[in-house]
């Protein structure tokens, strides 16, 4: 009886331990507060409106940038000043912002600091003019937004385009939409082109300010961006696969002298497309001439272009029933 009672005992003490090493004691977690300064609100809060903030790295890209040497109160007040220059292709970093409410001209002031030591004060209105994000990105955008550039590109693709095209139609050469091959990379290609193109001009349009701030902080990840970037990036992404695909096509279905000048074409039906689709979407033409150019290069691929019929004798891609042009066999 007495084996028996500490029998029980035992088990007892046993299940009271496992109960009570089973026992969790949860962990009260305190919130953590995190107190800012007035001076450190007032830089986020620059930093979510203007998309820089201190020590953001620049690149001088005009000819020249004057900096003043005094603080900004010694110019506004009239007080003899000095200034030096930064030649063009120098890197800056911003060192401290000003906001001078009584400034009539431009109430932001940037210091930047020189890789030689030396700083100097810069109206932000004037400091973004000449310079650029020291990023490759924000350099190509810079770069490809030039209006003088884009004057440029749009008198000379035209050019290029009736001249090249008038060419290609005299000596009854392949070419996209008109004379195509029998491959949907190329008409893919510049489908892809013209939306991204109206997709570019309507983030400008309706979302400024998140492509500024992917012009101030670019990335080629589609994932890293917000949605309409990420959605831009993957576009691009789109263009340079089609393109590969398109060029590796096109030299499998014709001959290297008949390939140039129909990828010639095709980048300047691209260059086009993408002129015309950025520019007219600005006042919502756009829109309806993509929808119509989208429908009309389809129908041309399927209804003109798509081979419907195979060989039997050699397997060659066939538009119609008839003799094959290679084999000289008769498909019925």
């Amino acid at each position: 009886m007495c084996m028996q009672s500490s029998r029980w005992f035992f088990v007892g003490a046993l299940f009271a331990c496992l109960i009570s090493a089973c026992h969790h004691q949860p962990v009260e977690v305190q919130p953590v507060v995190m107190e800012y300064t007035e001076q450190q609100i007032d830089s986020l809060s620059f930093a979510h409106t203007h998309h820089y903030s201190h020590n953001y790295n620049f690149l001088v890209q005009a000819d020249s940038l004057m900096l003043l040497l005094q603080m900004p109160e010694e110019a506004l007040s009239n007080f003899p000043t000095d200034s030096f220059s930064i030649p063009k292709g120098d890197r800056l970093v911003v060192a401290d912002i000003r906001i001078l409410p009584n400034d009539s001209i431009d109430s932001v002031w940037v210091q930047l600091a020189h890789e030689e030591g030396m700083f100097g004060w810069v109206h932000e209105s004037e400091m973004l003019e000449q310079v650029v994000p020291d990023d490759p990105i924000s350099q190509f955008i810079s770069y490809f937004s030039n209006k003088h550039l884009v004057i440029f590109l749009v008198v000379f693709i035209v050019i290029f385009f009736v001249y090249g095209i008038r060419k290609l139609f005299k000596s009854n050469a392949y070419i996209v939409h008109f004379h195509d091959i029998d491959t949907f990379y190329p008409t893919l290609l510049a489908l892809v082109v013209a939306a991204s193109a109206t997709f570019y001009s309507s983030i400008q349009m309706f979302a400024p300010e998140t492509w500024e701030e992917f012009y101030f902080h670019p990335s080629l990840n589609p994932f890293s961006q917000p949605l309409l970037i990420g959605l831009f990036l993957a576009s691009v992404w789109a263009i340079l696969l089609t393109s590969m695909a398109a060029v590796d096509d096109t030299f499998r279905h014709l001959s290297f002298q008949d390939a140039v000048p129909y990828l010639l074409g095709l980048a300047g039906i691209c260059a086009v497309n993408y002129i015309i689709f950025t520019f007219t979407t600005m006042y919502y033409v756009g829109y309806l001439l993509l929808l119509v150019y989208v429908s009309l290069a389809l129908w041309r691929y399927f209804r003109h272009t798509r081979s419907k019929y195979i060989c039997g004798n050699c397997g060659m891609l066939l538009k119609k029933k008839g003799r094959c042009p290679r084999c000289g066999a008769i498909n019925e």
